[in-house]
């Protein structure tokens, strides 16, 4: 009796046995995958995030869905101005029809150090590739609500512009794409200049296919530490791109965010669906805690943005019409000149009989 108990006790012992390796090895196996993959997670995060500790929406500076705070009562965050309207999805700054400018614009100055602005819009019309316009704008400037030629807000303004150009206004053969975003920082003294698509005040910019897209399309510009960055996702990947990184970037306090947009002879909508601002968190060195004061945009080292916009030269179709009715035009004068020296010649020889 007791040997018929004792001898499944002990094959079930040995049964553990044999399984108990199996089963620690499968758990330091499952355990080293898991420390792996989390070792791969937390080096892209930090790779992100960079120094950020924290980030933190201040909703103050930001204007999303149900849009609540926009509008002229004396309670509102947010200010409309000319043909931007509201509706449940979006801030509509110009719809698809000629000579419109729209803009919202928020109330609140701005006194942050190190933020992060992204932007959900959309850019949608009838209007073929290159017969559509003009584009928008997100603006973080001293004056607000200014009507003018850049994108619907004022020109040689001061402060930051980020342009979300749809119109390529300078030649169409050369070698950028559009849509194109590029950014520019106002001193007050330079002018965006529309017949060149702003190349001459460009710090920087990308091609991106944001207009009449399928997908969901953003923006995010980031400031920290003097250094601005703008990445943007506009192809459904739902992944980041490079589009600028500009150092050195200094802006005085006080200013004010917005959006702006403009038509002319052609036309889009260009829609708002939201803009969220998040303070960031950054670790500083006393050193960079005591940076100077400033009272004007600039950027360190201005002069290696600079580009020299040669005038548009005739093309070789050009240059051969014009070779050609210039020919044709020296031939008809001669001809014309010979049948009047003729008629004088016939008419001095008449005066001799």
């Amino acid at each position: 009796m007791v040997a018929a108990v004792t001898k499944p006790s002990q094959d079930r012992m040995r049964s553990i046995g044999f399984l108990y390796p199996m089963f620690y090895f499968k758990n330091i196996r499952e355990l080293t995958c898991l420390f792996v993959t989390a070792c791969i997670l937390m080096s892209q995060s930090l790779a992100d995030d960079q120094d950020f500790l924290e980030e933190f929406l201040k909703r103050e500076y930001s204007l999303a869905k149900p849009y609540r705070g926009l509008g002229f009562s004396s309670s509102s965050q947010w200010d409309l101005m000319g043909t931007a309207m509201v509706t449940p999805d979006h801030v509509r700054l110009t719809p698809d029809l000629q000579s419109r400018q729209g803009a919202v614009w928020s109330r609140i100055p701005f006194f942050l150090r190190d933020w992060e602005l992204k932007v959900h819009f959309k850019i949608h019309g009838q209007g073929k590739k290159n017969l559509n316009g003009d584009g928008l704008a997100i603006w973080l400037t001293r004056d607000r609500m200014q009507n003018g030629p850049v994108f619907g807000n004022m020109n040689q303004f001061i402060g930051l512009g980020i342009f979300v150009d749809t119109y390529p206004n300078a030649d169409k053969t050369h070698d950028r794409t559009f849509p194109y975003i590029s950014v520019m920082l106002g001193n007050g003294t330079l002018s965006y200049n529309h017949d060149h698509d702003g190349r001459t005040t460009e710090l920087g910019g990308c091609t991106a296919m944001a207009r009449n897209a399928i997908y969901d399309t953003f923006l995010l510009v980031r400031l920290s530490k003097n250094r601005l960055t703008l990445v943007v996702d506009v192809d459904g990947k739902q992944e980041w791109k490079h589009c600028a990184d500009v150092t050195g970037v200094r802006l005085p306090p006080g200013y004010f965010f917005g959006a702006s947009s403009a038509t002319g002879d052609l036309s889009d909508n260009h829609d708002i669906i939201s803009m969220k601002l998040y303070q960031l968190t950054v670790e500083r060195t006393p050193e960079e805690e005591e940076e100077e004061e400033i009272t004007v945009p600039r950027v360190d080292n201005m002069e290696q943005f600079r580009v020299e916009v040669e005038e548009e030269g005739m093309s070789g179709v050009q240059f051969f019409f014009t070779l050609l009715f210039s020919i044709l035009g020296l031939g008809v004068l001669a001809v014309v000149g010979l049948m009047v020296y003729g008629r004088w010649k016939e008419n001095r020889r008449k005066r001799f009989y």
